[in-house]
């Protein structure tokens, strides 16, 4: 039976996590690829759906003053384990489709792994659009369609055993045109690839599942990870490693 994403998966899922060092992070790539087009530096920020909340913590450490909201309590917990909690971030329960901010609040809204939780994406970033100032800054960064991680995501989906309940996934073209359509320029886009890799991800579960723990990140081993390095930089800049990408990031500027 095919779920829905609702508030008690996230509940499920932030409760029963180890700490923050523990969980997977996103290799700051939303962080590195904001900053190429525009300065944080004293900018009013908002994350949607924060989740362990540490983009924003990076933010803040740049000079912003960063706003995370989340609808799971446990989320909240997590958020509050960062080290720059006490001076520049501003955790507050409540709900990415009703967010309690005036209109044109925020220089920059961002959100990682969020949208995709959403079958009807529409009011998701109208909220968004509606919290951003005149030539405010949005940043979606959503899983890629075409990846093998996809078809296993759904696989789980279909029998009803994603911890999520629902995702869906966008190709680089159809988030874009997401973007577009909703008043925003595309102004820079961006994808990533996993890492590590599903393989290691997968072996390193089934051997936590029998009592051996390897680390969560594979030693690299030189020269291998140098020809790895090289080949992927060239691949980065072929349009084509777009549809290979796990990851994929849209960043737009507000122009209604």
């Amino acid at each position: 039976m095919i779920k829905e994403s609702i508030k008690k998966n996230w509940d499920d899922y932030w409760s029963n996590r180890r700490k923050t060092d523990e969980i997977y992070a996103d290799s700051e790539r939303l962080v590195q690829n904001l900053i190429r087009v525009t300065d944080v530096k004293g900018k009013n920020i908002l994350e949607v759906g924060a989740g362990t909340g540490r983009d924003s913590s990076t933010l803040a450490g740049m000079g912003a003053k960063v706003f995370l909201i989340d609808y799971s309590r446990y989320s909240m917990n997590k958020i509050k384990e960062l080290p720059s909690i006490n001076y520049s971030l501003f955790p507050v329960l409540g709900d990415a489709l009703k967010l309690p901010f005036p209109d044109e609040s925020f220089d920059i809204v961002f959100h990682q792994g969020l949208m995709e939780h959403f079958k009807d994406c529409l009011p998701l970033i109208e909220e968004n659009k509606r919290v951003l100032k005149k030539n405010g800054i949005i940043v979606i960064d959503v899983p890629q369609k075409y990846h093998i991680y996809t078809l296993i995501k759904h696989i789980f989906i279909f029998f009803g055993k994603w911890f999520a309940g629902w995702e869906t996934e966008f190709s680089i073209r159809e988030l874009k045109k997401i973007v577009e359509e909703n008043g925003f320029k595309v102004i820079h886009y961006y994808g990533e690839w996993m890492y590590p890799s599903l393989f290691y991800r997968i072996v390193r579960e089934i051997l936590k599942k029998i009592g051996l723990i390897i680390p969560m990140y594979p030693r690299k081993f030189e020269p291998f990870h140098s020809i790895r390095v090289k080949i992927r930089e060239f691949l980065i800049r072929r349009k084509f490693s777009f549809y290979l990408f796990l990851n994929i990031g849209v960043i737009g500027k507000k122009e209604e």
